[in-house]
């Protein structure tokens, strides 16, 4: 939901999209294992206000939530393109990330086998990386850190 707005319930990912889904999130999961407070998870609602509920395909965050949804904006979001979501993940929900603070924003796209990876610098998104099989150290905060080697991801 967004802005109050529901979006029609898709059918499941394709395959690929949850091999991805699965391999990100489990690198990022083998990396911050020794990080006693930020965890990853994959198809979470993230509650950013009462009327906008997103479900990333994979989140860091920091800290406890106190529902049984995501409600504290996450370090890191990862969304994976499919042909019915690249329009909303490539402008609303980049913005909707963005403004609430939203750290690391990665769109992956499945078909080219490529991710852009953007950074929060002064509120804004800037892109710091890209491509197929590039490694990028993940400074989630002071204490937890990530080396994700997207290559391992495909």
């Amino acid at each position: 939901m967004i802005d109050g707005i529901p979006y029609a319930i898709s059918p499941a990912p394709v395959l690929k999209h949850q091999v991805i889904a699965n391999s990100l999130g489990g690198e990022f999961h083998l990396q911050l294992k020794s990080c006693a407070h930020c965890r990853a998870s994959q198809f979470v609602d993230y509650r950013m206000a009462e009327d906008t509920i997103l479900q990333p395909d994979v989140v860091v965050y920091c800290g406890k939530t106190k529902q049984a949804y995501l409600d504290i904006a996450p370090k890191l979001v990862a969304e994976i393109l499919s042909p019915a979501t690249a329009l909303k993940d490539r402008h609303t929900k980049y913005s909707l990330y963005e403004q609430a603070g939203v750290q690391y924003y990665l769109i992956i796209n499945p078909d080219k086998e490529t991710v852009e990876e953007f950074e929060l610098v002064k509120g804004i998104y800037k892109l710091v990386a890209g491509g197929h099989d590039f490694q990028h150290l993940f400074e989630i905060d002071s204490k937890c850190k990530a080396a994700i080697d997207f290559a391992q991801i495909w």
